[in-house]
């Protein structure tokens, strides 16, 4: 069978470039004893399986296994149900219901800060620190590297190692900078990877909302 598979880019720059690539599948295709495997073949750090686009039910996958929740694949679908003619509020997921909002090109999701993945946190000297460090360094778990760019104006430049969930490197991590967020109470710009965009709002006391812009890639088809 020659699966259809959507994709997009998720926290793109102001000018549309870099963002975290999504495998976008109609879960009504793939068995979800089959689900790990082919998002494993397919190769991005998370495919979503779409069970239910009219009410944004979705299941969500690494190589490794489900995620209850992440924050690039739930931005990256929300607005790729809006743009195919189901506008939700709400997305469902094992971890909860999760509101959605759009502004313009932005779209957000509000999540609680204590989802995701647990991660070993970095703070650095500079920017170049960040930049320079060698993704074969990290080797196990989850280790976010970050460093302010702009402190009074709050800009972090970041990137994220995720060998445990075989990621070499992350491009653009929802769920951390929400975790991030949290950590320093307030709201981010986080440049994360090559120089994808991570915006967050911060929703005391447990909460906070992570968008950026959305694009659309060449779609493929995969053989299962």
């Amino acid at each position: 069978m020659n699966l259809p598979v959507e994709v997009v880019r998720v926290f793109t720059d102001p000018d549309g470039r870099f963002g975290n690539p999504l495998g976008i599948v109609d879960g009504r295709l793939v068995g979800e004893s089959d689900r790990q495997r082919v998002a494993a073949e397919l190769g991005y750090s998370e495919t979503v399986y779409v069970d239910d686009a009219a009410t944004g039910t979705l299941r969500i996958y690494t190589a490794t296994g489900e995620m209850a929740f992440a924050g690039h694949p739930t931005v990256g679908a929300a607005a790729w149900l809006h743009t195919h003619g189901h506008p939700v509020d709400t997305l469902h997921v094992p971890a909860g219901s999760i509101q959605v909002t759009r502004s313009g090109e932005f779209f957000a999701v509000r999540a609680d800060t204590t989802w995701g993945s647990p991660w070993d946190w970095r703070q650095l000297a500079t920017p170049d620190d960040v930049l320079a460090a060698d993704p074969s360094s990290y080797s196990a778990g989850h280790t976010f590297l970050w460093s302010w760019q702009d402190e009074p104006a709050g800009i972090i430049r970041a990137r994220a190692f995720a060998p445990a969930m075989g990621v070499v490197e992350d491009e653009a991590t929802g769920s951390a900078v929400t975790q991030l967020t949290a950590r320093l109470t307030r709201d981010l710009l986080v440049i994360q990877g090559t120089g994808s965009h991570l915006r967050t709002t911060w929703h005391p006391p447990g909460h906070a909302t992570v968008g950026g812009r959305v694009l659309p890639a060449d779609p493929r088809t995969h053989t299962i």
